[in-house]
């Protein structure tokens, strides 16, 4: 489609279309003109009979179908927005998949900036959530205390479910203020709290914003790296859960550093605290939890939704390395359990890394510190790899007699390996040492 020229215009959050001269401009050239049945409608006095005017498609198609309409000698397309094309609107797509040079925005007032200007709140003070074709579980991952959110809603996350993701997550005196069909004559403005709202079975009209302000939580969250453990659901005593300790799990995070696009495979997750805080704090890494135990897979769950992680943590019951095989290549591994095998397993993994990729693994027991001493020692014979090891001993506080000591919980070894070669280097040094 080297011709295609698409111009992206934004209607405005009103019953009339808001179109400047130059978004009327191409709106009234245009061969064809895509949108919804209400954004065809607010335009259509404007539309020629010559224009094509077909419903816009969903996204997973829309490709094809400009294909067809460009083989038909289409070389103008208009796809109306909302608001602003480029703020949670069509237009992020647009940009994914065509140049630059094919597209032109014509934005105007968002929804967004509407519900602000109505209710005399600064944007750059409120924080924006889209739930619209999004899981509403990823509400809980955006709430803290205290905090305006506005969120853009669809039929899966209704006023009555929002209100009901806040009680679960503890904020109990939270309001909600719904904004239906604003810049219509119909509009309505109206405030609830929270508990009032899971009773009241109104319907809503869909084209509305829900504001949230949410208060403070009597389940707050934390708000930095290094979650404390009773933050977590476990399958156990104190003395049994089966979670990475805060201290050593800070230490895996630094050393992993998630960042956007990553691959993460967490094995032996255990509940999944490693899992957990490498999601939450980098959103756009995948991380795979793969646990065999069903007590502790179950907990990966329940932290899963309490965390709102709905989107790329992806919790995996079976064993490594079989059920390896089912998932896409990492760059990225932590080892926190092995079942017995990880020789096989380090080997496996490594031969598998692209250079650059990289091996986090813990070890408490004196056998598992042995296997992995071994690969090390590989690695620096190799010299395939950069190598990072470091022991964590931690003292807890306790009272004897009335009296402050210190309880020393059992060293933790980390080992980091990153991938620096796929072939061994051979040592020269021996050999040219004979011939001086």
């Amino acid at each position: 489609m080297q011709e295609i020229k698409i111009s992206i215009v934004g209607l405005g959050a009103t019953e009339a279309a808001q179109l400047s001269d130059s978004a009327l401009s191409v709106l009234l050239e245009a061969q064809m003109v895509l949108g919804s049945k209400r954004q065809l409608k607010i335009v259509e006095h404007l539309l020629s009979e010559a224009q094509i005017t077909p419903l816009l498609p969903k996204l997973d198609v829309l490709s094809t179908v400009l294909e067809q309409y460009y083989n038909q000698g289409v070389r103008s397309v208009v796809v109306l927005a909302s608001g602003d094309p480029l703020y949670y609107g069509i237009g992020t797509w647009f940009s994914r998949h065509f140049s630059a040079e094919k597209l032109t925005f014509y934005p105007a007032v968002s929804s967004i900036q509407e519900v602000c200007h109505r209710l005399g709140l600064s944007l750059q003070n409120v924080d924006v959530l889209s739930l619209h074709g999004r899981p509403v579980g990823k509400l809980r991952r955006k709430l803290r205390d205290n905090q305006t959110l506005l969120v853009l809603t669809d039929r899966q996350s209704t006023p009555q479910i929002l209100a009901n993701e806040l009680v679960e997550a503890g904020f109990y005196q939270a309001k909600i203020t719904v904004c239906e069909a604003l810049g219509y004559r119909y509009e309505e403005v109206s405030v609830y709290d929270v508990k009032s709202l899971l009773r009241n079975p109104k319907t809503f009209d869909p084209l509305h914003i829900s504001v949230l302000e949410t208060g403070k939580s009597v389940k707050p969250l934390p708000l930095f790296p290094g979650f404390a453990d009773h933050h977590f659901f476990t399958d156990g005593s104190q003395s049994r859960k089966m979670i990475t300790k805060a201290q050593v799990r800070l230490a895996v995070l630094s050393l992993l550093q998630p960042q956007p696009g990553d691959i993460i495979y967490d094995i032996g997750a255990g509940c999944g605290s490693v899992s957990i805080e490498l999601n939450y704090w980098c959103e756009e890494a995948k991380v795979f939890a793969i646990e065999k135990n069903q007590q502790r897979y179950d907990c990966i769950l329940l932290n899963q939704k309490k965390f709102g992680l709905v989107t790329n943590l992806h919790p995996v019951q079976g064993s490594a390395p079989g059920i390896l095989a089912k998932l896409p290549k990492p760059n990225k591994i932590f080892i926190g359990g092995s079942d017995g095998m990880l020789p096989q397993l380090l080997e496996r993994l490594w031969s598998q890394l692209e250079i650059g990729g990289q091996i986090v693994a813990t070890a408490v027991l004196e056998n598992t510190k042995h296997h992995l001493v071994d690969f090390l020692n590989a690695r620096n014979a190799r010299g395939d790899a950069k190598v990072v090891s470091q022991q964590i001993a931690i003292s807890h506080s306790d009272y004897l007699a009335g009296q402050l000591v210190y309880r020393q919980a059992l060293p933790v070894s980390v080992f980091s390996f990153i991938k620096t070669s796929a072939t061994p280097v051979i040592n020269l040094k021996p050999i040219l040492g004979d011939h001086t």
